[in-house]
């Protein structure tokens, strides 16, 4: 298994994380991110504004988010590219537990799919639907609904070409959009807990968030609509 690190060079608070994840993940790289604010790294790319895809995204899709939607794409067409069952697609601000991620690999060696995507999330919150296995408190689940966050991930080779003709078009963040399994037609499973840790906070915060515009309570109206749209359409 190979694994791809999601990181701009520009970034320099980042480097030494990046770095670090290098000598932690098997087979490591650095894959450049695309830069959402560059006009020409989004060639060739359709971006909507929320209306793609039923339920409607209720919020305007920001350069950041594009950057990173595309980045992942890079990640998945690298691995269809190579011929792999797998590859292991993580963020730079990501930090893991040696042991957590043996366990949790061993998990995707023994039961994983070419054709099967599999989060790695840093918060445990995802009900389980269907438990596939276990590792005494590790599980390898699938979730009612997805969670958020594409800190670190396993791919499939199947899973990534499946992904990659779903979002020839995109109207709103990579992991909204995997949230939507209806439309990807891609299943996503959990490993929890796994012992990954977010560190964007001390390597110089999250390169997504931002201050919205509008007023805060209608921004958490609209997000609770869209969530509970969401719960109507559980994984099974």
């Amino acid at each position: 298994m190979r694994s791809y690190i999601i990181h701009m060079s520009s970034s320099t608070a980042r480097r030494a994380n990046a770095e670090r994840l290098l000598q932690d993940l098997p087979a490591a790289e650095l894959v450049e991110a695309v830069d959402g604010r560059d006009p020409a790294q989004l060639a060739g790319m359709a971006v909507h504004s929320g209306d793609l895809h039923a339920p409607a995204y209720p919020f305007a899709l920001r350069p950041p988010e594009i950057g990173v939607f595309l980045s992942h794409r890079r990640c998945w067409q690298k691995l269809v590219e190579s011929g792999a069952d797998f590859a292991l697609i993580a963020e730079d601000d990501l930090a893991v537990s040696p042991d957590g991620l043996a366990r949790a690999l061993a998990l995707v060696a023994a039961h994983g799919r070419p054709d099967m995507y599999i989060r790695l999330p840093v918060k445990d919150r995802e009900r389980a639907g269907r438990v596939l296995a276990r590792d005494a408190e590790m599980r390898l689940l699938l979730p009612r609904v997805i969670g958020l966050q594409c800190i670190c991930q396993v791919v499939g080779r199947d899973a990534a070409a499946r992904l990659l003709a779903a979002t020839a078009a995109i109207d709103r963040p990579v992991d909204t959009l995997l949230q939507m399994h209806w439309i990807t037609g891609q299943p996503v499973h959990t490993i929890l807990p796994n012992g990954n840790r977010e560190v964007a906070a001390q390597i110089g915060g999250s390169t997504i968030q931002a201050r919205p515009s509008g007023g805060r309570l209608s921004r958490e109206i609209k997000r609770a609509l869209y969530r509970a749209q969401l719960w109507l359409r559980p994984q099974h």
